[in-house]
């Protein structure tokens, strides 16, 4: 391991890894340190909880590129280390086995830790994560021996397990608190929907249901959940997908400014000179979010954040302005996203939620700012261009899914 870089990343998932990829794209010829706190080299991270979880695809096929990739460019990977301290006047960083590191620029990029429930028997061995190759790698030893799994949580990751552990032919309880699953993502006609399918493919869903604790045995094994409202709910597994917590302690207590993340300008650039924050670390002001200052845990923006860094260190800046996009796979349905639902004031249906294939279009003031689109891809394509456009619509025709979006005239 070299003692000081002259780039030096911490956090090796999407937004640190492409930040490398960038530089050495854009001719940067100095040194550049890689450092993650997992094994492994960079990887995917969404397939953990679709095709890796199913066991449909190995380890080495969402691998973001092949180990000999990062010897082949220069980039120092620096493995199983993990950071405990930044020192911005040094311009050094601690590492866990007590190492220092130097650097001359700093992108941090460690993206967050799952949030855990904090009850009684939460810690117990059979209560699970999926946010790392490690959590789910602990899950699929399992299944030999599991039959009913509850699943906590019904955001993205919860309804994703969901439907890989109905495949898989377990049985599956899904416990959300609050009155509708996707609530702080989506609006109710989203919800209402996939709580349908879940249903119809064997998924026992609870809305509106608190944990109070887990209970254990004497081994410590957890055997069921037991609800606020007194239910008890048998399960041989765990898993808890209730969102993440940034992981940026290091940076904050450095001198940074942040509270949800740590805040970052339109360059990626964080309070702290000489250094940057990236991905869903990076608490910024986003336009399509109605200008609200926001975390985006998304490929997209781990790859644009990266990109910006990179340029903005190299004297060839751009501003953030990419719009936000997601995707989410649950059985035999491709749910594609585009925009920020944020402050939406009308909620409009295209096409028929029975057909399988429809559009949920957000508007505000009258004119689209995101749309979900459920199997219906060229939605998605069209209605990127209605949110740039931003031009109200006439709204019965957008409402007519045989209508395509960009023929849709003006209100």
């Amino acid at each position: 391991m070299q003692d000081s870089y002259d780039i030096a990343i911490v956090g090796a998932g999407h937004a640190g890894a492409q930040a490398a990829i960038c530089l050495r794209q854009m001719g940067f010829e100095g040194t550049i340190g890689l450092i993650g706190d997992e094994s492994f080299p960079p990887y995917e991270r969404p397939p953990l909880s679709k095709e890796y979880l199913a066991g449909d695809k190995p380890f080495d096929r969402i691998l973001l590129r092949p180990e000999a990739f990062w010897t082949e460019r220069r980039i120092d990977l620096q493995l199983g280390k993990r950071v405990t301290a930044v020192d911005p006047v040094a311009h050094s960083l601690t590492l866990s086995g007590g190492a220092s590191v130097g650097y001359g620029t700093l992108i941090w990029a460690t993206g967050g830790t799952p949030r855990m429930l904090d009850c009684q028997g939460s810690n117990a061995r059979n209560v699970f994560a999926v946010r790392t190759r490690a959590d789910v790698d602990k899950i699929m030893a399992r299944m030999e021996t599991t039959q009913s799994v509850a699943i906590i949580g019904g955001g993205y990751i919860g309804l994703e397990a969901a439907a890989v552990m109905r495949k898989l032919g377990k049985q599956v309880t899904l416990i959300e608190a609050l009155d509708r699953v996707l609530s702080r993502v989506a609006g109710p006609a989203l919800s209402a929907f996939f709580e349908e399918e879940h249903r119809a493919h064997g998924v026992d869903l609870r809305t509106g249901y608190t944990v109070d604790h887990i209970e254990t045995d004497d081994s410590g094994h957890a055997v069921a959940v037991q609800c606020g409202n007194g239910e008890r709910i048998a399960a041989d597994m765990i898993i808890v997908g209730i969102g993440i917590i940034a992981q940026t302690g290091p940076l904050i207590s450095a001198g940074a400014a942040g509270g949800n993340g740590v805040d970052v300008d339109e360059f990626c650039r964080t309070s702290l000179p000489h250094v940057y924050a990236i991905g869903d670390c990076a608490a910024h002001a986003n336009a399509f979010a109605n200008d609200r200052v926001v975390r985006l845990e998304s490929v997209q923006n781990a790859n644009d954040q990266a990109k910006v860094a990179a340029a903005h260190i190299l004297d060839q800046a751009q501003a953030y302005n990419a719009i936000p996009w997601f995707w989410s796979n649950q059985y035999d349905l491709r749910l594609q996203t585009v925009g920020l639902s944020v402050d939406y004031d009308q909620e409009l249906v295209r096409g028929d939620p029975a057909s399988r294939s429809f559009s949920v279009v957000y508007l505000r003031g009258g004119k689209v700012i995101a749309l979900d689109c459920v199997n219906a891809t060229k939605d998605y394509v069209q209605g990127r261009k209605a949110i740039l456009d931003a031009i109200p619509l006439d709204l019965e025709q957008l409402a007519d899914a045989s209508v395509p979006i960009k023929e849709v005239g003006h209100a």
